[in-house]
């Protein structure tokens, strides 16, 4: 009985979970200056800026043209992506008296609403197991 046990367990210990990447290109960065921030959701909630909502989160110098973002062992699903880049690095995004972004900023898909924010749902792209998805996102003001 303790054999079958202990075969169960390294059986169970061998099989793969089932894991999902999504490799985000951040392109058009005007300034290499602060960080660009790559925020992924898997709900409506807090999208596209709030960290704490966030499933995961990254942060990287801004340096050139381009940076990639890289989400892996994510379970495959439906998931959005906002983008901001804090040129002066003060830690957030500034916005104007309206509370539209100063700095710029892009979600998958890239949705660029008018008079609102990009919702979830119309930035939302699935990510299947396996192989890695990748996706641009322009930042633009």
């Amino acid at each position: 009985m303790r054999r079958l046990l202990m075969m169960a367990c390294l059986l169970a210990a061998a099989t793969p979970a089932t894991a999902a990447e999504l490799v985000v290109s951040v392109t058009n960065i005007r300034a290499a200056t602060g960080s660009i921030g790559c925020l992924l959701f898997n709900a409506e909630q807090g999208f596209p800026g709030d960290p704490a909502a966030a499933v995961a989160r990254l942060a990287l110098p801004a340096s050139g043209a381009a940076v990639t973002c890289r989400f892996a062992g994510i379970a495959p699903g439906t998931y959005a992506v906002g983008v901001s880049h804090d040129a002066n690095g003060n830690g957030r995004i500034d916005t104007n008296m309206f509370g539209i972004p100063t700095e710029d900023w892009g979600v998958s898909n890239n949705i660029r609403p008018g008079m609102r924010a990009p919702r979830f749902d119309e930035s939302a792209l699935q990510v299947p197991e396996g192989p890695a998805r990748g996706i641009e996102i322009r930042l633009g003001r």
